[in-house]
């Protein structure tokens, strides 16, 4: 029987089915969190999903309409009766699988909604907003002529404003207004002029992450944080790592600009979702009006695709950008897609390089690495890492392809941050047994009332953090050999190491409750870990050898940075060994960066300079890189001792296997005769 590939996003999780098989049933089956209360009789319209079309390279499969079952009367029914089956979607229990498809499964599909974990960080701030309101009189003036010049010359008389432009579509009814305005001016353009004087002006940051998308209502004035939402990038169905959506693009007519229509389809939604939280006491139309400002930042290829610029250049070698320097736009210029005052302006910070973006900027920024006397390395971990190295003497800046799977992505069992995702991992190093902690509640796994607490979410899967922290503890317990093999002779010790073929897995997690998943580790987990890990040193170590000296200080930086525990890490080799009191999660400091950039104009002028004066360079053509990636995939590293790290956790006596069978005294034998070879 034909065998059909289906992979779900944002989750990532895929399988391989027979033809006819019930979407919803193919979902449940791989622990897809898709929500629905009727049973599967096509009557609550809960499980609705949005089919992708297009060639999807990573993936393997060219996804198209037809692979799925034709409209069926049951949907038809339901939509006569209900109407809110949204274009494109359909209903998951009333999809049969015809062919290879790409499934994305909406917010509102979901029960356990995504965990956006880009928390606002504190930082102080000089307030010097780009975008102020000036009071003014305005009775004394002619209301039937040229109101717009009389105004700009009061500006000029009462607050020693030099307006050079104003905006071509002000509308104000001057004749049915009190005598007192409010004029808002950016520098010296007049933007817009508000009936009450007193009104406070408001501005986003965001945070545009190929993963997630975080948004900040700021108040211009002092800065307060008005509300803070966030949701998954809806890119994610398109290719789960960035190369994945450029291919995309290239492999289909219009993929760019499909994929620029869905961001910001979901940057306006968050933009009225963070009106309706935090400017209640406003209807939505007065709110938009004082929203004059935002700021964006994000890696160049979520710069490019939201500014509707082909990120084709960005594919290949020499990975040119079609715009490096800061972007100033007037919200009009994006048409009626952003939900904002269209006399405001959008900046967009510059990019450091062909896979250094706006978002990098922003830490550096931030963090200002330039102004300190430590050899500062800077790492903000996604999809691609991007990486900032040096101090006040000089600065370096790369990107390494760590790809999606330190993100939950490419993992059997991973997932992304969600309540009864694992995030933390212990493994008692004599009984080889797991304890462990989920989202959603504050037990760990080994406590009495643990099992009751997850009852209604399960334990369904692994995020990001606790695979670093899984796999550190499997090789912390002789689980896993220096060169990252799970020993199946340890499976004498313990039921949880079971083969699977030539190779063998962990079981983290038996099911318990009835929404619980088998968890297990995977060769190929571990496999894909190293990967990802292998580029990120690589890349970090390249950043040292142009420096000339090593590093004295980490900063991890990201929700991903936040999220996982530091001692981990390193014990994996996941970044360069350094004294562990100069090593920590600065947050979501691109979020910062952009924080800043909104409330001090002449913070844009710095970071512009900046920019400019950071080396850039492409790790992809530096011979170094390949010794280094190689290197990097042992645990924690073939190279490095990691004497620091010594210092603070006991390393397991270096052990080495095979998974074809083959005995440690072999392999070392092997790589003793090569050595000397």
């Amino acid at each position: 029987m034909d065998k059909y590939k289906v992979v779900f996003t944002p989750s990532g999780k895929r399988g391989e089915f027979s033809r006819n098989s019930n979407l919803l049933d193919i979902a449940r089956s791989l622990g897809v969190d898709i929500d629905s209360v009727c049973g599967g009789r096509g009557i609550c319209g809960r499980c609705q999903v949005e089919p992708s079309e297009g060639d999807f390279p990573k993936f393997k499969i060219n996804a198209r309409n037809k692979n799925l079952s034709s409209w069926s009367d049951t949907e038809t029914e339901y939509q006569n009766k209900k109407g809110n089956i949204k274009d494109g979607r359909r209903l998951a229990c009333c999809s049969m699988l015809k062919g290879d498809m790409v499934i994305d499964v909406p917010p509102d599909s979901q029960v356990h909604k995504q965990v956006i974990r880009k928390p606002v960080t504190k930082i102080d701030i000089e307030i010097k907003p780009i975008t102020q309101v000036y009071q003014l009189n305005i009775s004394n003036i002619d209301k039937s002529k040229n109101v717009i010049q009389n105004i700009i010359k009061l500006l000029s008389n009462e607050h020693s404003l030099n307006i050079k432009s104003f905006s071509d579509n002000i509308n104000f009814d001057f004749n049915n207004t009190s005598d007192e305005i409010g004029v808002v001016v950016r520098n010296d353009r007049l933007i817009d002029i508000l009936d009450n004087p007193k009104s406070d002006l408001y501005g986003f940051a965001v945070d545009l992450g190929s993963t997630t998308i975080s948004c900040n209502l700021v108040r211009l004035k002092d800065g307060k944080v008005m509300a803070s939402v966030g949701a998954m990038n809806p890119q994610i169905r398109f290719g789960e790592d960035l190369m994945s959506r450029v291919s995309y693009a290239m492999m289909n007519k219009g993929g760019d600009k499909e994929m620029t229509k869905v961001v910001r389809d979901t940057l306006s939604s968050l933009f009225s979702e963070s009106i309706r939280d935090g400017l209640a006491n406003m209807n939505e139309t007065q709110a938009q009006q004082l929203i004059v400002e935002t700021v964006i930042v994000g890696n160049p290829v979520m710069h490019h695709l939201f500014l509707g610029l082909s990120p084709l250049g960005l594919g290949f070698s020499p990975f040119d950008l079609e715009e490096e320097n800061a972007v100033n736009k007037q919200v009009s210029d994006f048409g009626d897609l952003l939900n904002l005052n269209p006399n405001g302006f959008v900046y967009v910070l510059p990019c450091i390089a062909g896979h250094v973006g706006a978002d990098a900027a922003a830490v550096a920024l931030a963090v200002r690495p330039d102004k300190g006397e430590k050899r500062h390395l800077i790492v903000d971990v996604g999809t691609n890492a991007e990486i900032i190295f040096g101090n006040k003497d000089k600065l370096f800046a790369c990107s390494s392809p760590t790809g999606p799977a330190l993100e939950g992505a490419q993992i059997v069992c991973g997932q992304r941050a969600a309540p009864g995702a694992i995030e933390r991992v212990r493994i008692d190093k004599k009984t080889l047994e797991p304890r462990f902690a989920v989202i959603g509640t504050e037990l760990w796994s080994d406590e009495e009332e643990f099992n009751t607490s997850v009852k209604k979410i399960g334990v369904t899967g692994i995020c990001g953090s606790g695979i670093i922290e899984v796999l550190a503890q499997m090789y912390l317990a002789g689980i896993i050999s220096s060169d990252g093999i799970i020993d199946g002779d340890m499976a004498s010790k313990t039921d949880r190491i079971i083969p699977n073929g030539r190779v063998f897995d962990y079981i983290l997690h038996r099911p318990v409750n009835e929404l619980d998943v088998e968890v297990r580790i995977t060769q190929g987990d571990v496999r894909a870990i190293q990967l990802a890990k292998g580029a990120l040193w690589a890349g970090c170590k390249i950043m040292e050898d142009y420096y000339g000296d090593k590093c004295e200080k980490i900063s991890l930086a990201g929700a991903f940075g936040s999220h996982i525990d530091i001692k981990y890490a390193l014990v994996l080799g996941l970044i360069p060994d350094c004294n562990m009191n100069e090593v920590s999660s600065i947050g979501n400091s691109a979020g910062s960066g952009a924080r800043i950039a909104l409330l001090n104009k002449d913070s844009r002028n710095e970071i512009e300079n900046l920019v400019s004066k950071i080396e850039k360079i492409e790790t992809a053509l530096e011979s170094s890189f390949q010794g280094y990636f190689v290197d990097a995939m042992a645990i924690p590293n073939n190279s490095d001792p990691y004497i620091n790290l010594q210092q603070v956790v006991e390393l397991p006596p270096k052990k080495l296997k095979v998974s074809s069978g083959g005995s440690s005294k072999s392999r070392t034998s092997r790589q003793n005769r090569r050595r000397r070879s």
